[in-house]
């Protein structure tokens, strides 16, 4: 992709991940212009008629009854942006600050905000010619992204800090060096600078692509497990799934069958045993879980890369501008609370599946994958980092949504922590891969020494991709450098995830159970 249009209504998680980290570049609807006119001419009705109008004739939060002088608002707007720049901590990677910039801009684009064009276009050419404003990491409570948001409104009025070419400049400084000049904000320009949650819609959306991804590899490195346990495959089965369709576990359990398809263990009677530990037995379960908790996250973010929080809104076709609470964002934070809840429980199942496999009264295989057997310390040393890991998942994974709250005295009286939600979600993330690394290791090794006649074709990609990487173990060697090149050079290469995920979507899911 190396065009994204934005028309305020068909931004999709893809588009962000293009912008964020590819550079694709940024195109503006041809009707978007034309709808912020109409609603900019209602902004400046309302300014000389000088009606009460929150942020734009009055002051903001506990100030809303504070009339403002019709020559101060302009300078209000400054005003608006440099007094919430209060953010604080190291600055957000460049990605994240793209895909924040780009949600805002799609969001305004939508409508409803009542910005000057310029402001929009502005920001559109700053993410064409790789202008990055500094965005501090802590600041957010998810009454919108205000105290974050502003260090970008510092940049577009020339003040602040920027990324150019590889240097850190005064945000003036690099608007010039990029060719662009600052704009110069009219009434509410700042206060739609600052407004809305883009921060927590952009981080959310490279969430949930990179989510997706991780789910795929958790599948297919539960399949290669499958492969080296030589689990029995019945609880898959349709007819098992039907008695009880619980949301996702069709889906998961269609992925498995597709991902082993080839394979001997699509026929129950090659299990080992009748019956499996639950992390092997229930994978499809908790998989599902995590395929429906993504759903609801993305049906939960499409409104807020798709939509209007600001807060007021201008209705351009009746001339009005109203209160609004489209700002608050309670079930894009349950959302992000929840996918972080079922990320822990997917990580918690491999970390088990990687101890059973070392258990030689469970797996039938040598003690801790070692040929030696256990003179040797073999995979043993491992689950101690999967235990880390795992704690450290379920560390941050501990909801934010329910956090106590409170802002401007008596008016500001709740707030979500949506962003805290959505950017935890980033580590982990990378915390489930290098954990799912530490099992696929492990599984290769299994599939080695349990040498199955014939493997699936999700678990023999996977396995070639491994060893094309790092040997069987033999003797007692330091595992963590294979662990780590496993993560990058095979569960972070995306023709290896490209493959699994045609792969596994490959066969209709099972028939009868819910997806």
């Amino acid at each position: 992709m190396t065009r994204v249009v934005i028309d305020g209504r068909t931004l999709s998680h893809d588009d962000v991940v293009a912008v964020a980290h590819h550079g694709a570049e940024v195109v503006m609807a041809h009707e978007v212009l034309p709808r912020l006119t109409r609603e900019r001419a209602v902004v400046d009705d309302v300014v000389d008629r000088q009606v009460p109008t929150y942020g734009l004739t009055t002051g903001l939060g506990t100030r809303a009854s504070y009339a403002l002088p019709r020559e101060e608002l302009e300078e209000f707007s400054v005003r608006t942006v440099r007094g919430r720049a209060n953010a604080i901590g190291d600055p957000l990677p460049v990605p994240l600050v793209r895909a924040a910039v780009l949600a805002r801009v799609n969001g305004i684009a939508g409508g409803g905000s009542g910005v000057r064009p310029e402001i929009p276009l502005l920001l559109v050419d700053m993410l064409n010619a790789r202008v990055h404003p500094v965005i501090p990491e802590t600041g957010s409570i998810g009454a919108s992204d205000l105290c974050q948001m502003a260090h970008v409104g510092l940049v577009v009025i020339g003040e602040g800090s920027a990324e150019f070419a590889g240097e850190l400049l005064d945000g003036g400084a690099a608007l010039r060096q990029a060719g662009l000049s600052p704009a110069v904000l009219g009434p509410k320009d700042g206060h739609v600078l600052c407004s809305a949650s883009p921060l927590a819609a952009g981080a959310g959306a490279l969430a949930l692509h990179e989510a997706a991804a991780v789910l795929t590899l958790a599948q297919s490195v539960t399949a290669l497990t499958y492969e080296g346990f030589r689990a029995n495959t019945s609880p898959l089965d349709a007819r098992v799934l039907d008695l009880r369709a619980a949301p996702g576990q069709s889906r998961a359990a269609g992925e498995l069958l597709a991902l082993l398809d080839g394979g001997v263990l699509g026929d129950p009677r090659h299990a080992r045993r009748v019956q499996d530990p639950i992390s092997l037995r229930c994978a499809a379960q908790v998989h599902g879980a995590l395929h429906t908790a993504l759903e609801f996250a993305d049906a939960a973010l499409r409104p807020e890369l798709n939509g209007c929080g600001d807060n007021p809104v201008v209705l351009a076709d009746t001339g009005e501008i109203l209160s609004s609470g489209n700002f608050h964002t309670p079930a894009l934070a349950l959302a992000f609370d929840t996918l972080a809840l079922a990320l822990t429980q997917t990580a918690s199942l491999s970390a088990e599946r990687m101890r059973r496999l070392l258990a030689p009264a469970v797996s039938g295989l040598p003690a801790n994958l070692s040929p030696y057997g256990p003179e040797r310390s073999g995979f043993a040393p491992l689950t101690k980092t999967a235990q880390a890991l795992v704690a450290e998942i379920r560390m941050l994974s501990v909801p934010v949504s329910t956090d106590p709250r409170h802002g401007a005295d008596a008016v500001e009286d709740d707030s979500t922590n949506a962003a805290l939600g959505a950017r935890r979600l980033a580590t982990i993330l990378v915390r489930l891969r290098q954990l799912l690394a530490v099992e696929a290791v492990v599984a290769a090794q299994a599939v080695d020494l349990a040498a199955p006649s014939a493997l699936g074709r999700g678990p023999r990609l996977l396995h070639r991709a491994i060893r094309a990487v790092v040997p069987r173990l033999d003797d007692d060697r330091p595992c963590g450098v294979d662990v780590e090149a496993v993560h990058r050079d095979v569960l972070g290469s995306d023709d290896v995830r490209g493959a699994l995920r045609t792969m596994a979507e490959g066969a209709s899911p099972v028939a009868g159970g819910a997806s």
